[in-house]
């Protein structure tokens, strides 16, 4: 199940394991066509996914230099190893994540 997390509770969330942190807005139409697609690939159970809304978090998006969205980033043990910017299809996405 994708998880919405704040900047409270962001940097607990980021240092289990591997897990994808999806960096939105509520405004942005390639981010609700990529939400689509998360949901679908969630079912897959490949990786943990959170996503968190930019204009909720200002301090996170600074700290990982958002600016563009939507923003995929995999974080492994809290350290971030991969980022990748723009909607794409549940097969490339599956590619990306590995």
């Amino acid at each position: 199940m994708i998880k919405h997390v704040t900047e409270e509770n962001f940097e607990k969330e980021i240092s289990k394991k591997r897990i994808l942190v999806d960096f939105y807005a509520t405004w942005c139409g390639p981010c609700k066509m990529l939400g689509m697609v998360m949901e679908k690939f969630d079912k897959k159970g490949i990786i943990d996914i959170v996503k968190v809304d930019v204009d909720g978090a200002p301090s996170l998006s600074s700290k990982y230099k958002i600016f563009s969205v939507p923003t995929l980033i995999i974080f492994e043990n809290g350290a971030e190893v991969k980022r990748i910017s723009g909607f794409m299809s549940e097969d490339d996405l599956e590619k990306w994540v590995g």
